[in-house]
């Protein structure tokens, strides 16, 4: 296989990093290679247009696009590329985040951005190496691997649980 697609994590500002830090962990875990990026829709609307044009050339398969409040950083990313653009609304002291996946969800016609939760970082990730597996085979099998090691935790809680449960 060639080299592997990048993601790109992007986030409006550097105060998003401790809530998008979960995606960057999450498609390292997977070995897929990811950069990070801090660009406004609104302060540094070209840097952002000028990496989304040329995001597919550069090595890119999917862009994460994490914004608060008036979150239009996924929308201005997407209008820039073909390349899957997933959203993660932001948590803000305003509006919990609302305001965000309101505007992060709401994208015109012809313009999609997947979203997740509010302050869903793990999932965009999991959402995006799932996107790549499509064409890879390797990530394929670790995601299953990862859905194997999660429902045998559940199968543990159950059965602690129903031992419990015996104790009454």
């Amino acid at each position: 296989m060639s080299n592997p697609k990048k993601v790109a994590v992007i986030m409006g500002s550097d105060s998003d990093f401790p809530a998008v830090s979960a995606s960057v962990k999450k498609l390292k875990s997977f070995g897929i290679p990811v950069e990070t990026h801090v660009m406004s829709a609104h302060r540094t609307p070209q840097a952002a247009a000028a990496f989304s044009a040329s995001a597919e050339q550069n090595g890119f398969g999917v862009i994460l696009a994490a914004a608060g409040k008036a979150a239009h950083l996924a929308g201005v990313l997407a209008a820039g590329t073909t390349l899957p653009v997933i959203g993660i609304p932001m948590k803000s002291s305003t509006l919990d985040g609302l305001d965000a996946l309101l505007a992060t969800v709401q994208m015109p016609s012809g313009i999609p951005v997947a979203t997740v939760a509010i302050d869903g970082a793990e999932n965009a990730a999991i959402l995006a190496a799932e996107i790549l597996a499509l064409s890879d085979a390797r990530l394929a099998g670790k995601l299953k691997e990862m859905k194997q090691q999660m429902a045998e935790k559940v199968a543990a809680k159950d059965r602690a649980i129903q031992a419990e449960a015996e104790k009454l």
